[in-house]
């Protein structure tokens, strides 16, 4: 017999925050994934247009970290019709010593929210400019407001300008930035003065056709493109490549078939064989990063199995600290 923790959403929410810690353990993934000894699978992915939803499982393993995560994150978009959530899921840690379950983490997406908001951090950490005034929010969902608040974390700007197709999603979506962070925060009802405007940008779109064109573009200017992680997604326009001078993807792989790197290969702006220095190469070489202040840089995010089994792993050890969940024996 042995004991096997079971967490829920309640008792994540009670000790996992999106704060510097979790930001530290995602971007230590991120260095690991640049040493080459990290295993991580292609991402399994599957589109269900019939239900208006998509599934993925992702999964890595660490060396180092005493647990891997095997995550499943459902994504039924005709939910909220139903008075449900759109996006739900579980992860389950595994010991990497014995490869025995040791935690049942019903999360219900809410660790996937905290280690994309996270990854975003981290890209501001090595890509934004020095100072940031401005912030632009592209987008009004959950994490809208994450990648808001853990951009804040790592480059406090005074700002932040939201645009979205709703404005009074939009104005909401302001408002909770304002409060959470204490800023100034306010719709643009047009994207391309939101551009103009800011030094950092964040889109957070499930957008299928570009949110965020070339001809809006500015030195200074550094882009983190979050929302595209199927293949039919796409936020930003393709000859946004063609001005670029740096592009950071967080694992090649995953954004040349389901970032916005599939975009720019498809229309000719990328070379097909072309390679990029990934995220975790940055973190572990800082000339790598930011290449000038007028420099105009994009990380495009697609989320790896690396940040799940980063956060569940450090969501676990905080849970045995503090002596928090259900433990089960099997």
């Amino acid at each position: 017999m042995r004991d096997i923790l079971i967490l829920t959403e309640a008792d994540l929410r009670g000790l996992v925050t999106l704060d510097l810690d979790a930001v530290e353990v995602v971007e230590r993934a991120f260095a690991a994934l640049a040493t080459g000894g990290v295993v991580m699978p292609p991402i399994l992915s599957m589109e269900l247009p019939d239900v208006h939803g998509e599934v993925d499982v992702k999964t890595a393993y660490i060396p180092g970290f005493e647990g891997f995560a095997i995550k499943v994150s459902p994504g039924f978009f005709d939910n909220p019709k139903l008075g449900l959530p759109s996006l739900n899921g579980l992860m389950i840690l595994f010991s990497t010593r014995t490869g025995l379950v040791e935690a049942l983490l019903l999360d219900n997406g809410y660790l996937t929210d905290v280690r994309t908001a996270a990854a975003g951090a981290v890209a501001a950490r090595h890509l934004a400019p020095a100072e940031v005034r401005t912030a632009g929010i592209i987008g009004t969902g959950v994490q809208a407001r994450l990648q808001a608040e853990a951009a804040h974390l790592v480059r406090p700007f005074q700002e932040v300008l939201v645009w979205g197709r709703d404005a009074a999603k939009a104005g909401q979506c302001a408002a909770d930035i304002g409060d959470a962070l204490g800023i100034s925060a306010r719709v643009e009802a047009d994207p391309a003065a939101l551009v103009a405007a800011s030094q950092l940008v964040i889109t957070t779109t499930p957008a299928r056709q570009p949110v965020l064109r070339a001809d809006w573009l500015h030195p200074g200017l550094h882009i983190t493109a979050m929302g595209s992680d199927q293949a039919g997604k796409q936020e930003i326009d393709p000859a946004v490549f063609a001005r670029l001078d740096r592009y950071v993807p967080d694992r090649q792989s995953q954004t040349a078939l389901l970032g916005e790197l599939r975009g720019a290969i498809a229309a000719g702006v990328v070379a097909a064989d072309a390679t990029f220095a990934e995220l975790g190469d940055v973190v572990g070489d800082p000339a790598l990063g930011r290449p000038a202040d007028d420099a105009i840089t994009l990380a495009d995010l697609t989320g790896t199995g690396a940040q799940d089994t980063a956060i569940a792993t450090f969501a676990v050890a905080l849970v045995r600290r503090r002596g928090v969940g259900a433990v089960i024996q099997a």
